[in-house]
């Protein structure tokens, strides 16, 4: 069977997660994501049987309320969507409009699943006031509610019982990992994460990470980052600095989307960092990498 994915999320690792998880240590008893998103990782690792345990987190609170939904009450999480989708049927586009101010009055998780489903590519946005406002999908109607019953019901079988999921800044999750957890990053993309931006519900300046990932490793945590990457010649955001002695190893994350709309074949490559204790951990080899910081 396939690895599941019960829904659509902007910045998803699902497509790379094999390759990330290529460089993870073989001795990780908890993952540890404080910015899940999809939780595209550490489904691929449960899958895998990579981590015995897992902590997902994000700031974004209605998120979490559906992550909790499906951990806990898969079941009722799929009739809800399954009405939803099928109360649409007879005008779509005012249907979506109406669950999305009602989301945006009272941010229950069916609402979200639902409008995370009927939204381009899972792309969301939000107002300068914090209201969700992304348009949907007019040529699709949303995930067959057949289809999404096994997605929730085979991603909560794999999941509940092992998985606790919050909502608080990242930084006091990483302050509860111990030595045999692994910690998987995948913030905010740079030059689009300063607070404010619609594409986020909440930003995360440059300086402030780096800052961040210098306290942990102070604290000789192992922890693994997505950040930045290439699509053709255009980097997007920049490198980590040197000074966190962190290692960069290059992910193929396929043809860009875009490049392809515009009759190009551009290749996006994103990089992944290593922490020097999640490196020893890993027992991956320095001089096979690229060190961080450096081209």
């Amino acid at each position: 069977m396939p690895i599941p994915h019960p829904f659509p999320y902007q910045g998803s690792k699902r497509r790379i997660a094999s390759q990330i998880l290529a460089y993870f240590p073989r001795d990780v008893d908890r993952l540890v994501e404080p910015f899940c998103g999809s939780a595209a990782v550490s489904i691929a690792t449960a899958w895998e049987w990579r981590a015995n345990r897992f902590w997902i987190n994000d700031a974004n609170d209605a998120l979490m309320m559906l992550w909790s939904m499906i951990l806990e009450h898969p079941r009722q999480l799929s009739e809800e969507y399954r009405r939803m989708w099928h109360e649409q049927l007879d005008d779509p586009d005012a249907y979506f409009y109406d669950v999305r101010d009602r989301f945006n009055a009272d941010p229950q998780p069916g609402y979200f699943l639902y409008l995370l489903a009927r939204i381009v590519k899972g792309s969301i946005r939000y107002s300068s006031s914090g209201r969700f406002n992304q348009s949907p999908d007019r040529r699709r109607l949303g995930m067959n509610p057949d289809t999404m019953s096994i997605q929730i019901s085979d991603t909560s079988n794999l999941l509940s019982g092992r998985c606790r999921a919050t909502c608080s800044d990242f930084r006091e999750v990483v302050e509860f990992a111990g030595d045999y957890d692994l910690i998987y990053m995948d913030p905010p993309y740079q030059g689009t994460s300063e607070t404010g931006d619609p594409r986020y519900h909440r930003g995360l300046p440059f300086d402030e990470f780096v800052q961040a990932l210098d306290d942990m490793n102070r604290l000789n945590l192992s922890y693994i980052v997505s950040y930045d990457g290439w699509t053709g010649a255009k980097q997007h955001g920049s490198l980590l600095p040197s000074e966190l002695g962190l290692t960069r190893v290059s992910i193929e994350a396929g043809r860009s989307t875009q490049s392809t709309l515009l009759g190009g074949a551009d290749r996006t490559i994103e990089s992944l960092y290593l922490s020097a204790q999640a490196r020893k951990r890993a027992n991956v080899e320095v001089g096979t990498l690229v060190l961080a910081g450096r081209s």
